[in-house]
């Protein structure tokens, strides 16, 4: 039988509540990660602490990484005994008066929540069926690429894609073309290369995104090129996949009435990360 798992630290203990005021909660004021843990080893925490750091450092946040990091290893060793979990961090500017500008003495609020995952993560995942989502992803280049809290976006095309029966949206930005799915950054495959979208003005620059272009396309002899993607050059692609930090990569089976039946690069790609997943939980150089 699994351990019972605390689900909630807030500032580094176990807790049932948000202490409030909060500004994350009244505005959106900060940011989140979420990692994928296998009995308790944290995946590419390097990568999720890169990009914390990179955000608190824009939002102009006072400096409180290592806070996050101690927050991070202190509620991953108590899930030692799960197979695989859901580590979520959320970094908010913390308490503060009434009104938008920020406090000057902010101390952050760092909550942690932690949840069982039932799927072996190195198995091959199944094909997305995905639909397009009616609202757009606003152009903002100030947040683009950050994780931040304001995801009311994502929240409606979800909605959306539950409406249409599907697994996810697939969202294109304010000029129309394609940007990611709602929960997962998307890339193509055209003649033995990949492509995704560039994120300069809107978007999330996932961790698997990031490894995908550094580590496992190279590992499998594939290029990678940013570039803007129609919504019909998506349609007529020989493959096209996700990543996302807990569901790894994942083919897309279907697009509306596009539909793909087979997925020879995703499963290359696949093994590729399984590979780097074994070397990342042993301690090795992925």
């Amino acid at each position: 039988m699994q351990p019972p798992v605390p689900s909630i630290w807030v500032d580094g203990e176990p807790a049932t509540a948000l202490p409030l005021p909060d500004r994350g909660l009244d505005f959106g004021d900060g940011l989140f990660e979420t990692l994928l843990l296998q009995l308790g080893h944290a995946h590419f925490l390097d990568y999720h602490l890169q990009r914390l750091s990179s955000g608190l450092q824009r939002l102009a946040f006072p400096d409180c990484l290592a806070r996050c990091e101690s927050a991070l290893r202190t509620a991953a060793q108590g899930l030692a005994e799960l197979p695989w979990a859901a580590l979520r961090i959320t970094v908010s500017r913390g308490a503060g008066p009434r009104g938008y500008a920020p406090p000057p003495d902010a101390t952050p609020r760092i909550v942690v929540t932690a949840a069982p995952l039932q799927q072996d993560h190195r198995d091959p995942p199944a094909p997305l069926d995905v639909a397009v989502a009616q609202i757009r992803w606003s152009a903002q280049p100030a947040l683009a690429g950050l994780k931040h809290l304001n995801r009311l976006e994502q929240v409606i095309a979800a909605r959306q894609a539950t409406a249409a029966g599907a697994d996810d949206a697939l969202m294109l930005d304010a000029a129309g073309n394609v940007c990611s799915l709602a929960a997962a950054n998307l890339f193509i495959v055209e003649s033995g290369c990949l492509y995704t979208p560039p994120l300069a003005d809107c978007g999330i620059l996932g961790t698997r995104r990031r490894l995908v272009i550094e580590r496992l396309a190279p590992a499998c002899g594939l290029s990678v090129l940013e570039q803007s993607l129609s919504l019909q050059r998506v349609q007529d692609a020989e493959e096209v996949f996700c990543s996302n930090s807990l569901r790894g990569l994942q083919p897309v089976g279907s697009c509306d009435t596009r539909r793909w039946q087979d997925h020879p690069v995703a499963r290359r790609l696949h093994q590729a990360y399984v590979d780097v997943l074994a070397r990342d939980f042993d301690g090795g150089t992925a």
